[in-house]
């Protein structure tokens, strides 16, 4: 865990290979990013406070669209059918929306047309929500497909997940620049307003992302269940490029917030997997301890890491390298005191559990 190098398009795609499936912002423009290529620009890292490493008696170039090529081989024969279902073969052999806007995004930075569109066109013909007249209701993807208990494949959690269309949304916006592909940008706008009005929610005066549908994480009128790892800063910007009709760039200011004040919560200054806000208050705290969604640093969390860093790459915010910074500290520590991190923390800054995660590695 010596320090890294820079944060490119690269280390993205290698954490969403292994994933499987701060002063305030100076200016509230949002620069326009350019397309992933094979070799992007390169940017400070943002573990700026690792020593330098003894410098190697020999230096080996790294042919960074070669690990991309490499990689995306053999995720596509590892993970993706041929009609473009991306398969979790750890969890019943199940689809998800997640899983299905990675392989978007991966296509994306590996230059691969075709593969994008077989996996847009598995997920819209699989995974569209409707009522029970078979009327669609939205753009957005029910989140998990799968054998149910009948024994039937198709939709099994109707439910959304807004991380997911997020970052289907983005795979389409990037796609139709570098393929030209004008198709692709106007589902991206239809995405981006179903999104906007199903799982943002405003509480005095500010706008919140939510994990999904109102129903489901806002239990009381004076609580919302949040996932810091599904907040990304970088899409939002990129949104506001294409989509003058909402004011996607407050999702950033409140994205960082979240990010920043949740952390707090943890004695360690961690990110947890689930966070409730206190809206009458404005406080954070840990969800209740019989709810089956914790506060805790574990596998969801580990996204926060790849999410801020692609806002650093891209648009080298100030906000996305403070909180990298400070956010990260703990665990420097502990790599340092042990070379290895435990795959679950609580909110008291203990491990509970004594193995770890590759998944984790990746995102750092």
């Amino acid at each position: 865990m010596g320090r890294t190098k820079s944060v490119s398009i690269v280390t993205v795609t290698i954490m969403l290979s292994q994933l499987g499936c701060a002063p305030h912002q100076l200016s509230r423009r949002s620069p326009t990013p350019t397309p992933p290529q094979s070799s992007p620009t390169k940017t400070p890292s943002v573990y700026r406070e690792y020593p330098e490493p003894d410098p190697p008696q020999t230096t080996l170039p790294i042919d960074e669209s070669n690990i991309i090529a490499e990689s995306w081989s053999v995720y596509k024969e590892k993970f993706i059918q041929k009609d473009g279902r991306v398969i979790d073969y750890e969890a019943s052999d199940r689809s998800t929306s997640e899983g299905q806007a990675y392989g978007m995004l991966r296509a994306v930075i590996a230059d691969d047309p075709t593969t994008f569109a077989l996996t847009l066109q598995w997920s819209q013909n699989n995974l569209k929500r409707s009522g029970s007249n078979g009327t669609l209701e939205d753009q957005l993807w029910v989140w998990k497909w799968g054998r149910d208990q009948s024994g039937n494949w198709g939709a099994i959690d109707r439910n959304f997940a807004s991380d997911a269309d997020i970052d289907a949304a983005t795979a389409l916006i990037l796609a139709s620049r570098r393929w030209n592909r004008p198709e692709y940008l106007d589902l991206a706008l239809t995405k981006l307003e179903d999104l906007w009005n199903l799982s943002t929610k405003e509480v005095r005066g500010k706008r919140y992302l939510l994990p999904g549908p109102v129903a489901a994480f806002v239990p009381s009128p004076s609580t919302l269940y949040l996932n810091p790892s599904y907040l990304a800063p970088f899409s939002f910007r990129l949104f506001a490029q294409v989509d003058p009709n909402h004011d996607w760039l407050s999702l950033v200011d409140s994205s960082y917030q979240v990010l920043k004040e949740s952390s707090q919560v943890s004695a360690v200054g961690l990110p947890s997997d689930w966070i409730a806000l206190d809206t009458e208050t404005g406080q954070f705290q840990p969800l209740p301890p019989d709810s089956p969604l914790k506060s805790s640093y574990s596998f969801d969390a580990y996204r926060v890491w790849w999410r801020v860093a692609w806002d650093a790459a891209w648009f080298n915010t100030p906000e996305a390298f403070s909180y990298l910074g400070t956010a990260t500290q703990h665990l420097q520590s502990l790599w340092r005191s042990s070379s290895k991190l435990p795959a679950r923390i609580d909110i008291q800054g203990k491990p509970t559990v004594t193995y770890e995660a590759t998944s984790q590695y990746a995102m750092l």
